[in-house]
């Protein structure tokens, strides 16, 4: 099957050729006739399936020959980059029928959303809690919506928005499509999915398992070791982009640190930063200036970057659902990725769930040369790590990590992840 069987607007279908689309992947094949067809879908894809065109694409054929100048489309995001990449992919598939969608979400000015919501938009892409406060303040209306997207609505939950979601859906009218989308189905996405969704089509594209274009590798390793072997790994990689997770945001920023003075391109992306220098570093990281990006979860949610070579898992994740939305950032588009994970003694109860996922042992490997008996600093330099349990919600800021200094480091040619030494810090 391809694109142009759905038979769209040719001013949609001259976006589609322009974005090089061609065949359709599972999720959109299975998800736009539905839509398309003003149907109400459920569909359940991981991370990196093309979920996002499958309901843009949809939605731009609906409101192509419609009236213009109100919003007649929402689609509600968890964050920031989540929104702001929809939008990327409404302007890029839309580029040639004259609708106008606008972001709506928090950490940047309200006058000037207001503005561009004043001047008449047909698509709004928003976070929860920003376009409640629109609501509440009766500055945006939405009383002619037609289509409404909940995109990635398990992550919502855990952020804690559904109080939020709901309060907007009574401010919506009820006879609308309804198109939800989520990575797993939690009692609280499906008791929503019921209240909400009309007999709708259910979509599931392999939500539960990682893609099968990625390769998985387990290294064991002391806390205190984790940031010399990543830096030692890199040194060591055949690499071209590549992803770092982390479980706190201080520690984001610390790893991206100690990177950056190891000579690598590297920025950090976690939720103290401004939306400015949030922006920066996923731009710097798309378009190449930063080699390296190390994340947390919630900060990296909505990242879409077609060649992230590797996944790095510097803290292993929680959740086997979690490890599945890291690693599947990697393996896109018919390409192969790489995901490493460090793992420590207390994380082996997590190991032997993500092989139950994956239906195989892990590979178990060991860095040639690095020294793995290296002791930990005195107790007046060393930092406990933080329970696992204790997450969410709770500041470290005293926290600090110890790392290795490798500027010794010897790196291979080829597309590796190179020490930038003439960047600036």
């Amino acid at each position: 099957m391809e694109f142009n069987e759905f038979d769209f607007h040719p001013q949609v279908m001259s976006g589609i050729t322009a974005a090089g689309f061609v065949t359709p992947t599972p999720i959109q094949a299975r998800t736009i006739q539905p839509a398309l067809g003003n149907k109400d879908v459920m569909g359940l894809a991981q991370t990196g399936t093309g979920k996002t065109a499958a309901f843009v694409l949809p939605i731009l054929q609906r409101l192509i020959n419609g009236p213009s100048g109100h919003i007649r489309a929402l689609v509600i995001a968890p964050t920031r980059e989540l929104a702001e990449q929809t939008h990327d992919t409404c302007r890029t598939l839309g580029r040639k029928t004259g609708l106008r969608s606008a972001t709506v979400y928090g950490g940047v000015s309200m006058s000037s959303q207001m503005n561009k919501l004043r001047k008449g938009v047909d698509i709004v892409i928003a976070c929860p809690g920003r376009l409640l406060d629109y609501i509440n303040r009766r500055t945006i209306n939405l009383s002619k919506l037609e289509v409404l997207v909940l995109d990635e609505a398990d992550r919502m939950l855990d952020m804690g928005f559904l109080p939020d979601i709901k309060k907007i859906i009574q401010h919506i009218p009820r006879s609308r499509q309804t198109l939800l989308f989520s990575a797993t189905m939690p009692d609280g996405i499906r008791k929503l999915a019921n209240d909400i969704l009309k007999a709708p089509v259910t979509v599931q594209i392999d939500h539960s398992a990682p893609a099968d274009t990625v390769s998985h590798a387990l290294y064991s390793v002391d806390q205190h070791l984790k940031t010399g072997l990543l830096l030692k790994l890199l040194g060591k990689t055949d690499t071209e982009s590549v992803l770092v997770f982390t479980r706190t945001k201080h520690r984001a920023k610390r790893v991206g640190e100690q990177l950056e003075k190891a000579g690598y391109r590297a920025a950090s992306l976690q939720g103290n930063l401004s939306q400015n220098k949030r922006q920066e570093a996923l731009t710097g990281f798309r378009n190449g200036s930063y080699q390296v990006l190390v994340a947390t979860d919630i900060a990296a949610r909505g990242i879409d970057v077609s060649c992230i070579s590797h996944v790095i898992n510097y803290d292993i994740p929680d959740t086997t659902d979690a490890y599945t939305h890291r690693i599947g950032r990697t393996g896109r588009a018919a390409k192969t990725g790489d995901a490493f994970t460090f793992i420590t003694r207390e994380d082996e109860y997590m190991v032997r769930s993500i092989e139950r996922v994956l239906g195989e042992k892990v590979e178990r490997r060991t860095l040639e040369g690095f020294d793995y008996k290296k002791p930990a600093p005195s107790d007046s330099m060393r930092v406990a790590r933080p329970h696992r349990g204790a997450q969410r919600g709770k500041s470290h800021k005293k926290k600090t990590m110890a790392w290795t200094n490798v500027s010794s480091l010897s790196h291979k040619s080829g597309r590796r992840t190179k020490p930038a030494h003439s960047v600036a810090s």
